[in-house]
């Protein structure tokens, strides 16, 4: 797998497109000292914000981009029969991809998070605030940012593995991602008194919807980065944990798709 895995990675880092739209977004993390000028009070906290938005909204795209089109790309351009000609099993092919697009993710997640922590350092040297910067929760708040979009990617996967075009992967998978990201409010808001109101029928498809479209809203730890909010230990375990299963029970289901779908 680890042939595979790296000729992957090469693949991905020469591709332009992902190259610009890295480059684009650390110009906008490096611009974020400027825009956090415009607040009066807050401009140490505004370019925290600012600093993990840019980072969520790029590795939402990679995560998209990658997630859709890594398996349409090879069957599009042939690659896929020569690959699985190899003596490779699909499930390492399809591991190989998923990993891949881990290290590069991270990779990014990484270089844009060094350059986040120069902007914040910046803009709080400039503009002090009563409020330390909380380092560490930023830090998590990436980490966990990371295995959100991973999680998606992995979720892209499994439509891509069934799917003959780009279109039905991409929109699915964002479709999910934003139910996913507003599945807890509505889920909290059903077990409500205000939803106890609803038609029985929309309660029931709401909390079977929670359970089946991934809670990415587990994921956010942006105001505790952000302000100082008592840590919770118990929350990030469970995010961990809701990753290593939900990702793998993903995974185990792309690679059995995938290895029982004909390739013409």
């Amino acid at each position: 797998m680890y042939p595979l895995l790296a000729l992957n990675l090469r693949w991905i880092l020469r591709d332009r497109t992902f190259q610009a739209l890295l480059a684009v977004s650390l110009l906008m993390i490096m611009l974020v000292p400027v825009i956090s000028s415009f607040s009066m009070r807050q401009s140490q906290e505004l370019a925290v914000t600012l600093s993990l938005s840019c980072i969520s909204f790029i590795l939402l795209v990679f995560s998209l981009l990658l997630g859709s089109t890594m398996i349409w790309r090879d069957i599009e351009r042939r690659y896929t029969f020569a690959v699985l000609s190899l003596p490779k099993d699909r499930g390492s092919y399809l591991m190989a991809k998923f990993f891949s697009l881990t290290l590069f993710m991270a990779g990014s997640a990484l270089i844009a998070t060094i350059c986040s922590a120069l902007a914040i350092w910046i803009t709080a040297a400039i503009y002090p605030s009563a409020v330390p910067v909380r380092w560490e929760m930023i830090a998590l708040a990436v980490a966990m940012d990371l295995l959100k979009y991973l999680l998606l990617a992995a979720f892209a996967l499994v439509v891509t593995t069934v799917s003959t075009s780009f279109f039905m992967p991409f929109f699915t998978t964002l479709a999910a991602f934003l139910a996913g990201s507003a599945s807890q409010e509505v889920y909290d808001f059903v077990n409500s008194a205000h939803g106890a109101k609803m038609p029985a029928v929309s309660r029931v498809v709401a909390k079977a919807a929670y359970f089946v479209i991934p809670n990415f809203g587990a994921f956010d730890f942006k105001l505790q980065a952000t302000y100082p909010i008592p840590f919770d230990a118990v929350h990030a375990l469970y995010a961990l944990g809701y990753f290593v299963v939900y990702a793998g029970f993903l995974l185990a289901l792309a690679t059995w798709l995938f290895s029982r779908r004909e390739i013409t």
